[in-house]
Parts: C-alpha cells; sequence; structure tokens
C-alpha cells in the first residue's frame, strides 16, 4: 500500500486502481492505498481537477466527455478484456433456435464472436463488424438493417435503417451504448445513432444492456433505453457499485461477468 506520508506515490497507485477497473468504490480505494479517509477524498478532488479520474455515487472512475465520441478503433483499446468478459457472459444468455438483435459496438462484436457455433440462430443487426464476424457461420442467419453508413462506429443509421426494423420481433435484443447511469438508463452521444439504437430495443420482447465499468455513471447526450426497460445488465463492475446497484433495484437483473470467464472462450 502507499503510505499517507507519500503523496505523489499515493495518487499514482489510485490512478493505477481505476485504470485497472474502471470503476473502483471509495472503501476498496481506501484499503488498496492506505491513508486517512479524508486524505483519500483529498487526493481524489486533486486528480478529478486535474481531469485525471472522475468522482461517482461512491466511488471513481476513468474520465469520459458527455458528447465525444472516440473512433472505433480507440474503443476497440478500451476495457479489451472487460468486454471479452461480458461478451462471455452474455452469449451464455443465448439459446440455438433464437432470434436476436445485436446493437452496433465494439462489445456486441466481441458478443458475435461468441456466437458462430450456435445453430438456427438469426441475428438482426445494423453494425457491419457483427455482420462480418458472423457472415461465415454456417448455424446463423443474419439480417442487415438498410441504412446510411456511421464510420465511428461502423453502423448504418438514418430513416432507412428504422423502417427496415418494421414489423420484425425477436425474443432478445442485446445494446451497448456510451453511458449507463440508474437515473436516465443507456444512452450514447449521437441522435441519428439513439434513433436506431431505440428501434433496434422496440422490436425485442426484452432488451439486455452490455456495459463495461467505463461506461457506468457516465451521462451522454440521448438516451436510448430507459431503465424500466431494461430486462438485464451484462457488466464487469464490481460488487458495491451504487449505480449498479440502484438498476437492481429498479428490477434489472444482473449478471456479473468476470474477466477469468472468456479465457480461451472465443471461437473465431
Amino acid at each position: 500500500m502507499a503510505g499517507a506520508g507519500f503523496p505523489a506515490a499515493r495518487r499514482r497507485h489510485i490512478l493505477e486502481a481505476v485504470r485497472g477497473k474502471g470503476w473502483v468504490a471509495l472503501r476498496e480505494l481506501a484499503a488498496t492505498v492506505g491513508g486517512s479517509e479524508a486524505t483519500l477524498r483529498r487526493d481524489v478532488r486533486l486528480l478529478a481537477a486535474e481531469g485525471l479520474l472522475e468522482r461517482t455515487r461512491g466511488g471513481v472512475r476513468l474520465p469520459a466527455t458527455l458528447a465525444r465520441e472516440a473512433s472505433y478503433q480507440q474503443k476497440t483499446q478500451v476495457a479489451a478484456e472487460a468486454k471479452d468478459a461480458i461478451a462471455a457472459a452474455a452469449a451464455r444468455l443465448v439459446e440455438d433456435g433464437d432470434a436476436i438483435v445485436l446493437g452496433p459496438g465494439t462489445t456486441t462484436e466481441r458478443l458475435a464472436a461468441h456466437l458462430v457455433v450456435r445453430r438456427r440462430l438469426t441475428v438482426v443487426t445494423n453494425s457491419l463488424p457483427v455482420a462480418q464476424t458472423l457472415a461465415a457461420a454456417s448455424g446463423v442467419e443474419v439480417v442487415m438493417t438498410g441504412g446510411v453508413l456511421r464510420g465511428s462506429i461502423l453502423a448504418l443509421v438514418g430513416a432507412a435503417a428504422e423502417q427496415s426494423l418494421a414489423g420484425l420481433r425477436v425474443r432478445a435484443a442485446f445494446l451497448s451504448g456510451n453511458g449507463l447511469t440508474a437515473e436516465r438508463g443507456l444512452s450514447t452521444p449521437n441522435m441519428d445513432v439513439a434513433v436506431v439504437d431505440r428501434a433496434l430495443a422496440a422490436v425485442a420482447t426484452e432488451v439486455v444492456v452490455l456495459a463495461d465499468a467505463t461506461k457506468v455513471g457516465v451521462e451522454a447526450v440521448h438516451p436510448t433505453v430507459p431503465p424500466e426497460a431494461m430486462a438485464a445488465l451484462v457488466t464487469d463492475v464490481p460488487d458495491g457499485c451504487p449505480e449498479v446497484a440502484a438498476l437492481a433495484d429498479r428490477g434489472v437483473r444482473v449478471v456479473t461477468a468476470r474477466p477469468a470467464e472468456a479465457i480461451g472462450s472465443v471461437v473465431i
């Protein structure tokens, strides 16, 4: 543990802990870093003021900009191990013979990789990476929406995408986004993406949200799936996160994914 008398080392340990998990409860941080609660809170305030982390209810997380949308390639580098663990856990919610929606995003792309061995599976998607991942899967039928390509997420959006979903019905939609809170639910920084995400959710009997720790407690501009419309949340956030606990209190089933679960489980 970093001693209370070495502020630079202590703050470095705080940043290492947050970077390693994405979100850390203050009580866990205090046990890991050491020092008094007042010292820890002072360190957190200073690091937050420098833009190196953000405070959330009961913990701290990596910083995120409200409306900025990173490129797809940038997103693949963020929380990669956590995303694969989430994908492995989500894949266990899919059965042979299902009809499902996979929305856009790097986490749903990883979920697609876990589904290539399924049989009699129908996947509706507007994501080019998801479709490409499933293209050679003999037991999976891929139904793509129409629309205009949005390069930053490699997905089809716009009125044509929304209209192509009309009349469809699937058992479950697996959706991700840029932010997730108990108050507003899932959200994204782009209006066109939000409109299609809502349409994807609307064709499903139930919605399963996939969110790693870097997204929990973050609010993007446009809400997509409200908390009351979520059947389940698959996340790597450790136990004790107030945001996730609040979602559970609202009836959302929480499936906790552990990174070790995904090791060796992906078939590509």
